[in-house]
């Protein structure tokens, strides 16, 4: 049954980014601000948060982090501690280093010009040999993560007489991969994307004055901010109280934004590119309807990335829409875990089947990817014990096939089902009446916008920003073994 739906569906997905957020006011405190655009944005990780501050002129920041969901980590007397009119924040999903507080985010290193702060979303693929030569330049890093890695080399930058604009911008170009930065030093806010702007970052201002930086424009919205564009790829966004400056770092950017963030990661009331996800997401399903049609009676999603296609599909193919999954909106993370005997007995923490909806009906059953397999093959089971007669799956991504290197946590490629079996051999082990992917043509042709401007690697192999050969054999074990 659907035991330990928490964790098993998280296994069984391509795990979310980090999120980021900044903030900086004419006046007052702001750290209250970051907490709720953090809360807006904590599909973006769940394992710690953290938040540092800046008092006016003074050179030190003040900082909390922890491991935890946003709400347990910051309460009224915590966000009290972090006085100051500049703050950035981070929620962390580890796509590298492991989950200990050492790794929590915001990064906070001390300069001659003072502390400098950072908030992390992406991964570099040149951490190890940037990790090497900051070591030999004589600092020592405590954590292991990339994000450590960026903090430190801006540090080396001001160690070497730079102001902190140059400095920033010369340890950019020492990182090679993917990051959307916020970060903060005494009297500004900073934000910067990779030249592909592989992770997304959008610029907001609220009717106060206050502008924020945000992974989405969910983030925005909480705070009832006006989204004013996106941080663009290769640009470094300075905001003081001067004003805003924009300087492109990197002269020749490359947009390569993850497409997966469309697909599934991104909150569907965000917006990239112009357009609402949930709108993108329903294309999404009536293009995989008018690919992959088959009969059936009802429609259903898997909750809650799976609705938005699984309405697409049905208004495409007239086929009726209905709710055959109910989820558990009031579970979040738990510390208690079930004990064996009760996942053996089919305790069912996150989704319930609808037996009066799904009971003697042909369903189709929309889902956002497959990974794994192992939680695909637990929710057609857990359809036919309700009553369905028949189970078509229809996924509204093209089959996984490769490992992100660029900040989603997947599998190694001999973990993904859809490398080693093909789609009628993935259809038997998930024991469905018939399986379909939607085409990458109609993924692209979704998004309104040119398909060269997306990364595809996770469904094409087709790396954007070269991966190096010793961080590749670490996940893509079919093709290292391959003569």
């Amino acid at each position: 049954m659907l035991e330990q739906w928490e964790g098993e569906r998280r296994r069984d997905h391509p795990q979310e980014a980090c999120g980021v957020f900044g903030a900086i006011a004419r006046g007052g405190d702001v750290a209250k601000l970051v907490y709720f655009g953090l809360y807006a944005l904590q599909h973006r990780g769940q394992e710690s948060a953290g938040i540092a501050s800046y008092e006016g002129s003074q050179k030190t920041a003040h900082v909390y982090k922890a491991m935890g969901l946003v709400s347990q980590v910051f309460h009224e007397i915590t966000l009290e501690e972090l006085p100051g009119n500049v703050a950035i924040g981070h929620t962390r999903y580890s796509t590298t280093g492991s989950s200990r507080v050492v790794n929590a985010q915001p990064v906070v290193v001390s300069t001659r010009l003072g502390d400098f702060s950072l908030a992390h979303n992406g991964n570099l693929v040149n951490a190890l040999e940037l990790r090497s030569e900051l070591t030999a330049e004589g600092f020592t890093l405590t954590s292991t993560t990339d994000s450590e890695g960026i903090a430190y080399a801006v540090a080396s930058a001001i160690a070497t007489g730079m102001d902190w604009l140059p400095g920033i911008c010369a340890a950019l170009r020492r990182c090679q991969g993917a990051f959307s930065l916020v970060m903060a030093v005494p009297g500004a806010l900073i934000a910067a994307r990779d030249p592909y702007g592989v992770r997304p970052l959008v610029l907001g201002r609220t009717d106060d004055g206050t502008y924020i930086f945000s992974s989405e424009t969910c983030g925005l919205d909480i705070l009832s901010a006006e989204l004013l564009r996106e941080v663009q790829p290769g640009e470094l966004v300075w905001i003081d109280a001067a004003g805003v400056r924009s300087h492109q770092w990197e002269p020749q950017p490359q947009p390569k934004l993850c497409i997966f963030e469309l697909i599934y990661f991104a909150r569907p009331d965000s917006v990239m590119h112009g357009d609402s996800l949930y709108s993108y997401r329903m294309r999404l399903g009536k293009i995989l309807a008018q690919e992959s049609p088959v009969a059936a009676d009802i429609v259903i999603g898997v909750p809650d990335s799976g609705i938005p296609a699984a309405i697409g599909y049905s208004q495409s193919s007239g086929i009726p829409y209905a709710e055959g999954l109910i989820k558990n909106r009031y579970v979040g993370r738990t510390f208690i875990q079930p004990t064996q005997a009760m996942r053996e007995s089919g305790i069912r923490m996150k989704l319930n089947p609808l037996r009066d909806v799904l009971q003697g009906r042909r369903v189709i059953v929309i889902d956002d990817s497959i990974v794994r397999g192992t939680t695909s093959r637990k929710i057609v089971r857990a359809l036919r014990s309700a009553g369905a007669t028949e189970v078509h799956m229809r996924i509204s991504s093209p089959p996984v096939t490769h490992p992100c290197f660029y900040g989603i946590d997947t599998d190694s490629q001999d973990h993904l089902i859809a490398a080693r079996h093909s789609v009628r051999e993935v259809a038997r082990q998930i024991e469905v009446d018939s399986l379909a992917y939607l085409s990458e043509v109609g993924m692209l042709a979704a998004t309104d916008q040119e398909p060269g401007q997306f990364c595809t690697a996770c469904f094409t192999g087709s790396y954007p920003i070269a991966i190096p050969d010793q961080l590749k054999r670490t996940k893509l074990l079919l093709e290292a073994a391959a003569p």
